[in-house]
């Protein structure tokens, strides 16, 4: 019995710490034509300069892993965009009333949220054909943000983030 708490406790915690993403991308491009990458030149990503010097290591480390190499003239440019807001609330406790008699019946329920609205963030990673001006991919992140975090969670965090949000770039071709 105790083990399968642990598995339930083990599962609440990582699933409060998922990450979602949204992926699109241009379906008649050939993405092995892309060798090289760098960031946009005019690159705010609305995060403080720590934060964004995190973030792009982790796109640089993952981008090296996957065979990409940075470049002044590069084949494609990342373009990154947060933003922060406040999700709905996760949790609600159901109140009900109800009564009936000779054959006629009625109720009453109602939703209480349970505790406060969490803060999500949302990050963009935007890959731009340097040649043409266009987007040819594009992921979407969405996780829980905790805004005193140790710079070693934002680090770690940040690095799941693109981890997850990269993995499927390039994307397959279905033959």
């Amino acid at each position: 019995m105790k083990s399968y708490v642990s598995i339930l406790v083990i599962l609440f915690l990582v699933s409060c710490n998922t990450v979602r993403v949204n992926y699109d991308y241009d379906k008649e491009l050939d993405f092995t034509a892309y060798t090289t990458y760098g960031f946009y030149t005019e690159l705010e990503t609305g995060l403080n300069d720590l934060d964004t010097k995190r973030l792009l290591n982790a796109i640089e480390s993952v981008m090296r892993n996957k065979g990409f190499k940075m470049a002044e003239e590069p084949e494609i440019y990342i373009n990154i965009t947060t933003q922060v807001y406040k999700g709905a609330p996760g949790n609600s406790v159901g109140v009900g009333l109800g009564g009936g008699g000779n054959n006629i019946g009625g109720g009453l329920s109602v939703g209480l949220p349970i505790g406060g609205a969490k803060l999500e963030r949302e990050i963009t990673f935007d890959f731009i054909d340097v040649q043409r001006d266009v987007l040819v991919w594009q992921a979407v992140s969405v996780s829980g943000y905790k805004e005193n975090q140790t710079p070693d969670a934002k680090e770690l965090k940040l690095q799941q983030i693109v981890e997850k949000a990269l993995s499927k770039y390039p994307p397959k071709i279905k033959e």
